[in-house]
């Protein structure tokens, strides 16, 4: 597929005094379950979000924008590969996997530093390090990881803050690991019970060791500091995070990447622990809200977007720099702590009043509109004029759109499911999809207002009664509570055919 030339949007680029093109950077703040309707500018009256509704005011809010898959490792798979994540098999991945990007695929890290970018990555990774049959040695260099697929610069929360290793990773080495006291993760207790390793209390017998608040389903194993997880850990006590104040630190990072790098074009994927479990807001976060710690850990986000961009404006960066707000899946209440949430079960999307996903169906782990639609919103004040787009667009489009916008040819095979939507991702255009694929643990297809979800086995939350094959209008039931398949029999089998040939191994991109 051949792109659209660079020399389209290079006029648009800012110029220096010298009279040279400058690039601009590009910033990715990426939330970890924030649902569409948790930020002020999409309908939240409950949770203040000053910063996150002054970027969208300077930008553009996108309010048909979805990550591609209603979980996380699958969305940020997506995100980073232009790859619909079920093409790999792509789950939630459980503690000490392998890497899951393949190292022969072109990623968008490594697509920016072919146009001459530096690239960082500050966050939450849940994509796995090390190779696949090896165990991970967690005391030597940690690899491959990130800075195997692209990224120059790379700290860490390797896993997920519900999961061990509850340590720091910056390059390839754990922060502050004490060699005495070897850090080993495992999926059993056996796997970690060494000798002169710090031994955690096991929540699964011991749950009084749970002081920071008690879980309620799973995220019993290695207890460390006072909050169950999910696997065991032993080790590496010098090296443990304190869960309150990642959110100082990693802001901290994302300082010091900007002031590094403020003087050459930059690529920067930040991904926030907020608002996932084990929601631990610093005590200077706590009660801003009347949803407990849920609530209070999205203003505690919004303060980092706040950090983020007032960096940017300190070293003049702002103007030029392209920031994408967004999330990689819909909301979720009481995911395995009893952490203040409080949601009635015949009503399981509202909480006191609040409901993440707006009037979208569902949040996390669902098939539905709230898995997957998720807040989107664009700035770059040098080139994008601000307002709202209904354009239907995905962040698995990041890769092919911003190949155009830098100027890279991306190879046929490389981004197979990313389509270039760079014209609508800068305002220029109100044309989004006219078909989009849905994950989670089936999939869906829309086509504008129309909707076909295919038959799914739910594996998470247990409990859930297999999907049967629906289709649902949109534009007259948003909150898809009808399903029409037996009133358009034509139309489901349209899509369900058209979803079985955009399946294909070619992938979206060649058929599309």
């Amino acid at each position: 597929m051949k792109l659209f030339p660079m020399m389209v949007y290079a006029v648009a680029w800012l110029a220096c005094s010298t009279g040279a093109v400058t690039k601009p950077n590009v910033v990715i703040i990426y939330g970890d379950d924030v649902g569409f309707a948790d930020v002020g500018v999409n309908g939240s009256k409950m949770i203040p979000t000053p910063n996150i509704d002054k970027l969208a005011t300077g930008g553009i809010n996108f309010t048909d924008g979805h990550c591609s898959a209603s979980t996380c490792t699958p969305s940020r798979f997506s995100m980073l590969t232009g790859i619909h994540a079920f093409r790999y098999n792509a789950r939630i991945l459980p503690p000490d996997a392998p890497l899951l990007i393949p190292l022969d695929r072109l990623t968008l890290p490594q697509m920016f530093r072919q146009a001459g970018y530096t690239t960082g990555v500050i966050g939450k990774w849940h994509l796995g390090i090390g190779k696949s049959g090896v165990k991970t040695d967690w005391n030597g260099k940690v690899k491959p990881g990130p800075l195997e697929i692209g990224f120059d610069y790379s700290f860490l929360l390797p896993s997920t803050n519900d999961r061990v290793p509850c340590v720091y990773l910056k390059g390839r080495r754990v922060v502050n690991l004490d060699p005495s006291d070897p850090l080993y993760v495992g999926k059993k207790l056996a796997d970690v019970q060494v000798a002169g390793s710090t031994q955690y209390p096991d929540g699964k017998t011991n749950r009084e060791a749970m002081t920071y608040y008690q879980s309620t389903h799973g995220h019993d194993n290695s207890v460390i500091n006072g909050i169950g997880r999910i696997g065991y850990q032993s080790g590496g006590k010098s090296a443990l995070w304190n869960d309150e104040t990642i959110s100082d630190v990693f802001v901290g990072e994302a300082r010091s990447f900007i002031a590094a790098n403020k003087d050459r074009p930059f690529f920067l994927y930040f991904a926030s622990q907020d608002i996932h479990v084990p929601r631990a807001p610093h005590p200077r976060f706590k009660g801003k809200t009347e949803l407990g710690y849920r609530g209070d850990a999205m203003v505690q986000f919004d303060w980092t977007v706040g950090q983020i961009m007032k960096t940017l404006r300190k070293h003049g960066l702002a103007e030029n720099t392209i920031v994408i707000f967004s999330s990689d899946n819909g909301p979720t209440y009481d995911d395995g702590y009893v952490d203040g949430t409080e949601v009635e079960c015949s009503k399981e999307e509202l909480d006191r009043g609040h409901d993440g996903s707006g009037i979208w169906r569902g949040g996390k782990y669902q098939i539905y509109e709230g898995g997957t639609r998720v807040p989107l919103i664009i700035s770059w004040p040098a080139r994008i004029k601000p307002g709202t787009s209904d354009a239907m667009v995905n962040q698995i489009d990041f890769m092919a759109s911003f190949a155009d916008l830098v100027g890279v040819e991306l190879p046929a095979k490389e981004g197979i499911d990313s389509r270039n939507m760079l014209p609508t991702f800068l305002g220029e255009s109100d044309k989004g999809h006219t078909y989009m694929i849905e994950e989670s643990w089936g999939l869906a297809l829309r086509h504008h207002e129309w909707k076909y979800v295919g038959p799914a086995k739910p594996k998470w939350p247990k409990g859930r009664d297999p999907i049967q094959p629906s289709l649902f209008n949109l534009k007259d039931d948003p909150s898809e509570q009808n399903n029409i398949i037996a009133k358009h029999p034509e139309k489901a089998a349209e899509l369900k055919e058209l979803l079985e040939k955009m399946k294909g191994k070619a992938g979206i991109r060649s058929i599309l």
